[in-house]
């Protein structure tokens, strides 16, 4: 059994959202790293089968459930919510508070309850205030910078209240709570289609369907800019994180900003594709620019992701290429 401090891994360990994107990955690792694992969602992985040693479908909503799932549980690593890309935040707010303070509240509390020894609570970049993302050379947002809040409106706000929660349970109750807010997670058995996908899928998407030459639809005026960290370092962070004695949020990123032009342009040189952009400026795009600032994430686990935004987007495009060939959306490869 492996352990960043030295400490033995816990033997029991839950994992909500598991059916989702990076809740999958986050099983198979902690599973790699010899951990007795529960995954729980409403379904079971899209795309292949998960590798928790039980799996439950429950309703996470549900006080009752959240009691089940966390029974006999030394550690809880929260990632479970309802989410998506910025067309289904943007249009589904209330759905999105309601399920994801349900979520979070009833789940805090049975960890509490039944005597969980830490908890992992997955908040968002989307905390930060939009004041300070009005410019695509935005300057690296630092944990701090959360405050005056002006957060997103409906998702953000749901996090920024449950990174509160978890701090007034660490000093109410003594739960050792834990705080990791995402920067734009992509890679491969990740939804790519139906409304939800981020848009590094989006974009793998549209350019794996598309032919030589072809123009594909840019939300927004291309120009915003983001940072894009690859699931394989962000479930390292997380785990990494779990194992610290840090209890503040703390950012999980990668620090190269990118514009969404040239996230397409990336993508296009990985298919070997010329490709024109067609920018739309009727669709939701977001903040102008939102960057990582990683200076506490070294400081904290002295770590930081590695993987390269090429890299990451090579493995990302050859996994959404296959599953389209594999749906009968493209002609397989010779």
């Amino acid at each position: 059994m492996h352990s960043t401090n030295g400490q033995r891994p816990t033997s029991r360990v839950l994992v909500t959202g598991a059916g989702g994107f990076i809740g999958h990955h986050l099983v198979k690792s902690l599973k790699a790293r010899g951990y007795w694992v529960r995954g729980v969602d409403l379904k079971q992985p899209e795309y292949e089968a998960s590798s928790a040693d039980e799996f439950l479908e429950l309703d996470l909503r549900r006080w009752e459930n959240t009691l089940q799932a966390t029974s006999e549980i030394d550690e809880v690593y929260n990632l479970a919510a309802n989410m998506g890309g910025i067309g289904f935040i943007e249009s589904h707010k209330a759905e999105i508070m309601r399920d994801s303070a349900l979520i979070n509240l009833h789940m805090i509390e049975a960890a509490r309850l039944n005597r969980a020894s830490r908890f992992l609570f997955s908040s968002s970049a989307c905390v930060y205030p939009g004041y300070l993302q009005q410019s695509t050379d935005v300057t690296p947002l630092k944990e701090e910078d959360a405050y005056p809040a002006d957060a997103e409106d409906g998702y953000g706000w749901e996090k920024l209240f449950m990174e509160r929660q978890c701090r007034h349970y660490w000093e109410d109750y003594g739960l050792e709570t834990r705080v990791v807010r995402f920067h734009n997670i992509y890679g491969e058995l990740g939804t790519y289609d139906g409304g939800r996908e981020k848009s590094p899928a989006a974009i793998c998407r549209k350019i794996a369907l598309a032919d030589d030459g072809d123009t594909i639809e840019v939300w927004g005026d291309g120009h915003q800019t983001r940072s894009y960290c690859y699931v394989g370092d962000c479930v390292e962070g997380i785990y990494r994180l779990m194992r610290s004695d840090y209890r503040e949020p703390l950012n999980l990123g990668t620090d190269r900003l990118v514009t969404i032009n040239q996230l397409v342009d990336v993508v296009a040189d990985i298919a070997g594709k010329r490709i024109s952009k067609r920018h739309d400026l009727t669709k939701p795009q977001g903040v102008r620019g939102r960057n990582s600032d990683n200076s506490k994430l070294r400081e904290v686990l002295g770590w930081e992701p590695s993987v390269s935004l090429e890299s990451g987007l090579e493995r990302t495009y050859r996994w959404i290429q296959a599953e389209l060939e594999k749906a009968g959306r493209l002609p397989l490869a010779a």
